[in-house]
């Protein structure tokens, strides 16, 4: 057991590999995000290289492999998506600093039926002011959110590493979404995870509507 949830156990001669679901309900066509540790069982310094990990799936009597989402990959897709937030963020700050250079302006029409504008500073200058500080607080927003996904990738996702004896290592592995099967049944893949000489075999049966 991991943090109340059962983990898949495999022991091999100079390392122990535990592997359980990051979340307890997978998205149904999401990807399988698992959570892993290791154990350096031996007396020598071992390494973990993320590149080595395998995934296949199994499926209609074929083998596919399953791409592992690599750290670096998952940095990118945060950065084109911060990039995004960034370009939204700007259009809102656009249209506030559009809208406050144009407050002040106004119209009126008297009981008599005549018409005409008027312009008044004073509601100028708060509107630009506020629209200002709006921006500010948008942009600090949009900031603090990409540092905190930032934060949290860095420490989540497993990387490559060498483990001294005795030490334990561990963190997220994604993996890109299996392909549904034909029946509609569980999704049936395996992961091979090696450690040094070590290679751990994890069959993993995902079962349908993201169970």
């Amino acid at each position: 057991m991991r943090d109340g949830q059962p983990a898949l156990v495999s022991r091999q001669k100079s390392s122990l590999v535990l592997v359980r679901p990051a979340s307890r309900q997978m998205q149904a066509n999401g990807r399988p995000v698992f959570v892993v540790g290791i154990n350096n069982l031996s007396k020598q310094p071992v390494d973990f290289r993320v590149g080595q990990v395998e995934a296949v799936q199994h499926a209609a009597g074929s083998d596919f492999e399953m791409k592992v989402v690599t750290y670096e990959m998952l940095v990118q897709e945060e950065r084109n998506r911060q990039v995004a937030a960034a370009l939204l963020t700007g259009l809102a700050a656009g249209a506030n600093a559009y809208s406050a250079a144009n407050a002040g302006h106004g119209s009126y029409t008297t009981p008599s039926g005549r018409t005409g504008t008027f312009y008044s500073p004073t509601a100028a200058v708060i509107a630009q002011n506020n629209a200002a500080v709006q921006n500010e607080a948008m942009i600090a927003a949009t900031v603090e959110t990409g540092q905190r996904n930032m934060a949290a990738l860095e420490q989540a996702v497993i990387k490559d590493n060498t483990l001294m004896p005795g030490e334990w290592y561990g963190g997220q592995l994604h993996l890109a979404p299996p392909v549904a099967s034909e029946s509609g049944g569980p999704k049936t893949y395996t992961i091979v995870i090696t450690v040094g000489t070590d290679r751990h075999v994890i069959d993993i049966a995902q079962g349908p509507a993201g169970a």
